[in-house]
């Protein structure tokens, strides 16, 4: 036992290993605003593809099924018709109210449900955002996507009423303008969906009041009514041009429904406005990127 213990090594001497802490990162710590469009870009298709699955789960314990994507937009189309279009008689002076009406509503609908969803989405989503790690910003993106991908069958019947229902519509070039359209809604849509996302996440009480906000702004877009009624009022007609929901059915009402080219001044201004919501919500969201872990 003795000469085992004596041919045990000796213990090696203990030196000071430098460590360089300066490369090392918090965990949950903000990144960069470049790195984290470069990670939400790396999420690009668990985005698209969640998005899809939710759009093919949404209806499913219905018995129509996805057939409510369209009958929703359609009844309330025919519920503003019966009480603005006939019994307050908003219609007067419009050519091809019902078309004027199908696209007012539809695009508004685009708009409203993507811009609550986006709005929602950390808060439902509350225990996905504190039990992992990934940009959170893929939370709204990935609503505002399925809400799109949900409302092409709509999109798609808005269409076909034009082009069935009297007075018929021709198709022409300008039916291909509806794409920048969408594009500019969708970015439009999410930059508001991430200016509320966070305000959201940090005063509840905002929820309750989402409602009451689009519902004055669908009252300005001219939905249900003509701009012509406010000629006389140069302010009201003015603040309502610039209304970004307005110019996004303006241009679709003249694409699809009255074979005219949109001016440059209505492309011009939906442009700014998508771009303007877009990178200010972006950044408003990043950073507060932190803070959406502790709830």
């Amino acid at each position: 036992m003795t000469e085992a213990v004596a041919e045990l090594p000796k213990p090696a001497a203990v030196h000071d290993v430098p460590v360089d802490l300066s490369k090392l990162k918090r965990v949950g710590a903000r990144p960069p605003f470049l790195d984290y469009l470069v990670q939400l870009w790396d999420f690009r298709q668990f985005i698209y593809y969640d998005a899809r699955a939710r759009v093919q789960s949404s209806t499913h314990r219905d018995k129509l099924g996805s057939a409510w994507l369209i009958l929703n937009p359609v009844f309330n189309g025919l519920t503003y018709f019966l009480v603005f279009g006939l019994l307050l008689n908003t219609s007067k002076g419009i050519p091809n109210f019902i078309g004027y009406l199908v696209i007012g509503v539809f695009m508004f609908q685009i708009t409203s449900g993507a811009i609550m969803s986006g709005a929602r989405s950390l808060q439902q989503n509350k225990s996905l955002v504190q039990g992992f790690s990934f940009p959170r910003a893929a939370l709204p993106i990935g609503v505002n996507l399925r809400e799109l991908l949900a409302k092409i069958p709509m999109f798609i019947a808005m269409l076909l009423i034009i082009l069935l229902v009297p007075p018929v519509e021709p198709i022409s070039w300008r039916w291909l303008l509806l794409f920048p359209v969408l594009a500019l809604q969708f970015s439009f849509n999410l930059g508001v969906g991430l200016i509320l996302a966070r305000m959201i996440s940090k005063v509840n009480d905002v929820t309750h009041l989402l409602p009451f906000m689009l519902r004055f702004v669908m009252y300005l877009s001219a939905v249900f009514y003509s701009l012509d009624r406010f000629k006389d009022h140069p302010v009201i007609l003015k603040v309502m041009e610039l209304n970004p929901m307005f110019i996004i059915i303006d241009i679709t009402r003249d694409s699809v429904l009255y074979g005219v080219t949109p001016t440059w001044e209505s492309w011009a201004t939906l442009t700014a406005w998508a771009s303007i919501a877009l990178v200010v919500g972006m950044l408003f969201f990043w950073r507060a990127e932190e803070s959406y872990v502790r709830g």
